[in-house]
């Protein structure tokens, strides 16, 4: 006598539920963070190129005049500081959210960095 085990039933389409069958995208803040916190440098350094070449910057250069009128050097410290934080925590944490937020944090100090660079034009 011969018996056949019962062949599984075919899942049911998840299309018609209106179920998506697409995997989640993956969540590339890691990457992200590292690159911009690589191309920081480059950055600062052009907008520190930038800055001398202003006619404000080459007066207090030459003369010494208008040199003190720029946003003050302690909110580069800070910013550059906070930046580092939030990009170590953008690479190290486990939850997707917290990576986001740090990223995003991580973005808007590196900004306000650059901003006190080019302030000095």
């Amino acid at each position: 006598m011969s018996t056949t085990a019962p062949q599984p039933t075919p899942p049911a389409d998840e299309t018609s539920t209106g179920a998506s069958t697409e995997a989640p995208a993956p969540d590339r803040t890691r990457f992200w963070s590292g690159l911009c916190a690589g191309l920081f440098a480059p950055a600062a350094l052009v907008a520190g190129l930038l800055t001398l070449t202003g006619e404000r910057a080459g007066r207090c250069m030459t003369y010494g005049q208008q040199c003190g009128d720029s946003l003050p050097g302690w909110l580069f410290g800070w910013s550059l500081a906070l930046a580092v934080v939030a990009c170590a925590v953008a690479l190290a944490a486990t939850t997707v959210r917290v990576r986001q937020v740090a990223f995003a944090t991580q973005l808007l100090a590196e900004f306000v960095a650059l901003t006190v660079v080019l302030s000095h034009t």
